[in-house]
């Protein structure tokens, strides 16, 4: 693809939609976080009935093991939940555009085929899984270029052919609308 394919430098901007992984990078999160929560309870329920000393300000203090390490379960899950949801962001950006980019850019193409552009060739990256499904699509849109092409030269010699063969005025405008109407509802 050249430098100044609109499709190349769309793909720099944007590989996928961004809402997309917010809501994958905070569900992820979420699920970490209760996770969190339930080992903490757990370690907080298991560990209520003993005791652990320790020294403070020169002191021996026995407490509770549950209130004694929970300042510090506290912390490392915080700690650890940071570490995960950055790395959660890391890894989803990576492998959504990895995945998920030759899809979007597979939808824009289709919707530009859609909107009548019958010269669309959708293209992907050589190492994509959706090389076969995509040349199904080129061939089916090449297809109905064709088709349509042959409807428009067809209606063209019926049109340049009417005075000839006395059609009604009204059939002949009538034709020349439809002709006009292929022209604007398709890039062939």
């Amino acid at each position: 693809m050249s430098q100044n394919d609109p499709t190349t430098q769309k793909r720099r901007v944007r590989f996928i939609k961004k809402d997309f992984q917010v809501r994958f990078i905070l569900k992820f999160c979420l699920l970490v976080l209760a996770g969190t929560a339930l080992s903490t309870g757990a370690l907080f329920f298991f560990s209520s009935g003993t005791l652990t000393s320790s020294f403070q300000d020169s002191r021996l203090v026995i407490k509770s093991t549950s209130l004694a390490i929970l300042p510090v379960v506290l912390y490392t899950n915080l700690i650890t939940l940071a570490l995960i949801a950055l790395a959660t962001a890391v890894v989803t950006f990576i492998i959504s555009h990895r995945l998920f980019g030759p899809l979007y850019r597979f939808e824009k193409n289709l919707e530009e085929i859609g909107n009548g552009n019958l010269v669309k060739k959708i293209r992907l990256r050589k190492k994509d899984q959706l090389t076969d499904f995509v040349a199904t699509i080129n061939n089916m849109t090449s297809s109905l270029n064709s088709r349509v092409s042959h409807i428009e030269v067809g209606l063209a010699e019926i049109i340049e052919t009417a005075p000839l063969k006395n059609l009604p005025e009204e059939t002949t405008e009538e034709l020349k609308r439809l002709y006009g109407k292929i022209g604007t509802s398709f890039k062939l």
